[in-house]
């Protein structure tokens, strides 16, 4: 099943989702801001995107630039961040069993449900 990781206010998820939504295919929505990820659930997502947990952190938030950015933070800490603050976490996110791709641009979206 195709899983999205969502945040309804921010527009590149929307756009994400109705990328899903046009595509004719079943997904489920994870509202991740109010389901908040596990730790494993975030390793397994990093694993499925192919990056390093830093690479899905959202720099540009204002909680990474006032608490973590000048912090020598390793693989654990960051997972731990996200967890403590789901803000963190790049949206929107695409599962497509053990493929995933992170939906900016929304074509990232296109080449994972072919």
């Amino acid at each position: 099943m195709i899983k999205i990781y969502h945040n309804s206010r921010c527009s590149k998820s929307r756009e994400g989702l109705k990328v899903l939504e046009n595509s004719g295919k079943k997904f489920e929505v994870v509202k991740y801001l109010e389901d908040i990820p596990t730790k494993d659930e975030l390793r397994n997502i990093i694993s499925c995107l192919g990056i390093k947990p830093i690479n899905l952190v959202r720099k540009s938030e204002a909680i990474w630039k006032e608490k973590f950015k000048h912090l020598p933070l390793n693989d654990e800490e960051l997972l731990d961040a996200m967890i403590t603050y789901p803000k963190l976490i790049e949206r929107p996110i695409v599962i497509n069993g053990n493929s995933a791709v992170i939906g900016r641009p929304t074509s990232n979206i296109d080449s994972l449900l072919k």
